[in-house]
């Protein structure tokens, strides 16, 4: 045997004629073959498990995960969150905006990524007074709960501060206008 002469990985034979070269090895061409079904690799691009070859409907088959978002598998970059996989693109908020999520904070109801403002506009609890998102501190009462601007006064529109107010048709009274 010559220095220049090739040996085949899978058989340990010299390679006469065309030759495979791929992860660091020769291989015949019929030997270049996928580590789960047997069949030779003809594609130009295949995938690697534990540094052997493996086509790429095994890969799908048995390697890749399935993005929680379209369903179908993922043959590149991953995103995990929230226990599934996911396609970059598909990482996205499920809010009206479908805003893209990846590399942002996100919030989480019933499975779903959200942005912020969706989630907010869609979930969080809202004012009795405005009827808009409390995204902050709520006040408690007359069993609802209130922007601390919005906690005001029915009649004269001043802050209610105090612990104690008035109440009339379920709005607050401050202690000058129930006087």
């Amino acid at each position: 045997m010559s220095e220049l002469e090739s040996i085949c990985h899978k058989c340990n034979e010299v390679i006469a004629e065309r030759i495979i070269t791929a992860l660091g090895k020769s291989w015949h061409p019929d030997h270049f073959a996928c580590k789960d079904c047997q069949l030779p690799i003809t594609e130009a691009t295949f995938n690697i498990q534990s540094g052997e070859p493996v086509c790429s409907d095994c890969f799908v088959k048995n390697y890749s995960g399935t993005c929680f978002g379209c369903k179908q598998p993922i043959l590149e970059r991953t995103i995990n969150a929230m226990e599934k996989s996911w396609h970059e693109e598909c990482f996205q908020c499920n809010g009206p905006c479908k805003k893209p999520l990846v590399g942002t904070s996100f919030y989480e109801r019933e499975g779903h990524p959200y942005c912020r403002a969706d989630f907010e506009q869609l979930f969080a609890a809202r004012c009795a007074g405005c009827e808009q998102p409390i995204t902050d501190n709520a006040i408690v009462a007359l069993s609802a709960k209130w922007h601390r601007s919005c906690f005001k006064c029915k009649n004269c529109s001043a802050p209610i501060t105090a612990s104690s107010f008035a109440v009339e048709g379920n709005k607050p009274l401050c202690s000058a206008c129930s006087g």
